[in-house]
């Protein structure tokens, strides 16, 4: 890697603004790209479970601190799968619900509780 490349990055720690989704999804392909797609989706998924279940061991008995580093870790995991599927997650979101609810369509869903969303 190019030591220009490494100055354009972003720089986890460096400013206290939010961070968009394409922000995020483009800082974990700069950071483990290589290693990403040489794991591949399969590889990728499984740590992606992995790491709901210890959100879901956080949600249960963790501190608050232990559930921000697992809802962290659980989005890096699933950046990393979009980045190796090709796949745009803000294009994503914006595309399913960047208009309401999928279901209803509503800003503020009205679908019956017995239903998906």
């Amino acid at each position: 890697m190019s030591e220009d490349s490494n100055r354009s990055a972003p720089r986890p720690g460096t400013s206290r603004g939010a961070v968009t989704l394409a922000d995020f999804q483009q800082l974990i392909r700069h950071m483990y790209f290589e290693k990403d797609v040489a794991r591949g989706v399969d590889g990728t998924f499984m740590w992606l479970m992995e790491e709901i279940g210890e959100l879901a061991s956080a949600l249960r008995s963790g501190t608050h601190e232990a559930r921000l580093g697992e809802f962290a870790d659980v989005l890096a995991w699933l950046a990393t799968i979009a980045n190796v599927a090709g796949v745009d997650l803000a294009e994503a979101v914006s595309r399913k619900y960047g208009s309401g609810c999928p279901g209803c369509g509503q800003l503020v869903c009205t679908c019956a509780d017995a239903e998906k969303p």
